[in-house]
């Protein structure tokens, strides 16, 4: 087969800077997924390769124009969902998918799904009252409910959001971490707060927690109440047991919504207790109203090298 040699000018430093990534991490991605050769020089883009790896290349550069071309930033999702977009025949969905803006951060930097599990993780919550989301660790399983949930509040859609996780954190227990109970809980919820940060002011925060717009809470303490009008994230739901995730599904009220978010591989329960995310998989898969959203290493929005120790994890574990 024929050897092709292709020039492509990018229209200004900034296309080129987004599009070759840092230390040209996205060039070398689109090398590995089609076998072919790019330098990068000034504003020129040089492919060589066989020429149906050359074409490959171009069209998966011509897919992700819309955010290269602005200048905007590509990571590792972006181009390998362009690269499952040509192999499927999606491309039209894919280019949706780059125009969907779910929001802005305080920053004014753009939230939007990155792989089409995301998009339908998304839709899932938009959809359904309860939405169980499994994933590993930098999936957005977390993130993408937060920002659902602000969104929900801000255009009046809930009068409340309440974030809640298991206090359960790689053995170690709430009695032996230093402070009174609101000092012990925060470790456990930093990652709930985090998410809120994005979207609105840290000064902000402690008048709506104390207005009751946001709380933030063990899930110790949903037991005997009912949540509704409210916007309801269950985190870390795979270090819960199989009466507690039961015990907060039915603290749904009218007019709420819950997202279940959980990573099945990394349990801290004790060895023998079964996780109450895997029970309810098992148990309520089938049952109309509820969505669940199966994320994958291929969904991982962090650092790439996140995305090499899941599966390098996932490889270890089959």
């Amino acid at each position: 087969m024929s050897e092709l040699s292709q020039t492509i000018q990018l229209p200004n430093s900034e296309s080129a800077i987004a599009l070759a990534g840092s230390n040209e991490q996205n060039l070398k991605l689109l090398s590995r997924h089609t076998g072919v050769s790019l330098v990068l020089r000034g504003q020129d883009l040089l492919i060589k390769g066989q020429e149906k790896a050359v074409a490959r290349c171009i069209r998966a550069i011509g897919t992700l124009e819309p955010l290269w071309s602005a200048g905007k930033p590509l990571h590792e999702p972006d181009i390998l969902t362009a690269f499952q977009a040509i192999d499927t025949g999606r491309t039209d969905e894919y280019n949706e998918l780059q125009k969907n803006v779910l929001a802005r951060t305080k920053k004014g930097e753009i939230i939007r799904a990155k792989t089409f599990k995301q998009k339908q993780y998304i839709k899932a919550i938009q959809k359904h009252d309860i939405t169980f989301a499994i994933g590993p660790a930098g999936t957005g399983k977390t993130f993408l409910a937060a920002v659902l949930a602000v969104k929900a509040l801000l255009n009046d859609e809930c009068e409340r959001i309440i974030l809640t996780r298991p206090a359960v954190e790689a053995g170690e227990k709430l009695g032996f971490l230093p402070g009174d109970l609101q000092e012990k809980v925060n470790p456990f919820l930093r990652p709930l707060y985090d998410a809120l940060y994005e979207f609105i002011d840290p000064e902000k925060i402690p008048d709506l927690m104390e207005r009751g717009k946001i709380e933030v809470a063990p899930l110790a303490y949903m037991r005997g109440r009912t949540l509704s009008n409210a916007f309801v994230i269950v985190d870390e739901a795979q270090n819960t047991t199989p009466s507690q995730l039961k015990m907060v599904l039915t603290r749904l009220g009218f007019g709420s919504k819950m997202v279940v978010t959980g990573d099945i591989t990394q349990t801290d329960l004790p060895s023998r207790q079964d996780s109450g995310l895997v029970v309810s998989r098992q148990i309520l898969r089938n049952v109309e109203g509820i969505a669940f959203c199966e994320l994958t290493q291929a969904d991982v929005v962090r650092h790439p090298l996140v995305q090499k120790i899941v599966a390098a994890y996932e490889r270890y574990e089959r």
